[in-house]
């Protein structure tokens, strides 16, 4: 069983001016940069959107333009596309937004472990607060679906596939899952950067 990684990084960034999010400094670092590292060890994707953009050199990036979906499921769709006859049945897809700077060293392990279970799908969540962009899925469960089967948006997939939780706010004192959307998102994390050191 292989995990092969798919960064989600082809957001207009359209609530910042149009900014792509993957070239974003936090840190001095760049979001893509930053998850990248994270995701290292696993064969690597970037759903890059419906254009080129420059990808981390032990990455693939992945256009989206010729999918049926838009946003994230352009991406997972993409990915799709590309690991069929590539990647076997038993293999898993872990998903990730590249806007999620401060991604759980564990992230890996503990969606990995949610699926011992058997089921087919996991995603991550702080308490109440869920982020469907951040999930795991079984390879087979996602081809079982044909591409025109694919739902509109990663949440609706996931409940589709009825997909367990997976709740980091006993083992994380700050939510690891903080995304950026807007400007105010964007100060708050880079303070959280200077004050973590991370």
């Amino acid at each position: 069983m292989i995990v092969h990684a798919l960064i989600l990084a082809g957001g207009r960034g359209s609530r910042l001016g149009d900014v792509r999010k993957a070239g974003i400094r936090i840190g001095g670092r760049t979001l893509l940069a930053r998850v990248a590292e994270r995701m290292s060890g696993m064969p690597l994707l970037i759903s890059t959107g419906p254009g080129p953009a420059e990808a981390p050199t032990e990455g693939i990036a992945l256009a989206d333009q010729d999918t049926a979906h838009n946003g994230p499921m352009a991406g997972i769709e993409a990915a799709l596309r590309h690991l069929r006859g590539r990647a076997h049945e038993d293999d898993l897809l872990l998903t990730v937004a590249v806007d999620t700077p401060f991604l759980p060293a564990d992230y890996r392990a503990r969606m990995i472990a949610a699926l011992d279970a058997g089921a087919p799908a996991a995603y991550a969540a702080w308490g109440s607060d869920i982020y469907p962009t951040n999930a795991i899925y079984r390879l087979s469960a996602l081809h079982a679906l044909a591409p025109a089967n694919l739902p509109d948006s990663p949440k609706r997939l996931l409940q589709n596939l009825g997909a367990a939780p997976v709740d980091w706010s006993a083992a994380c004192g700050d939510n690891p899952f903080a995304n950026l959307n807007i400007l105010a998102d964007l100060v708050a994390l880079g303070r959280r950067a200077r004050q973590t050191g991370q």
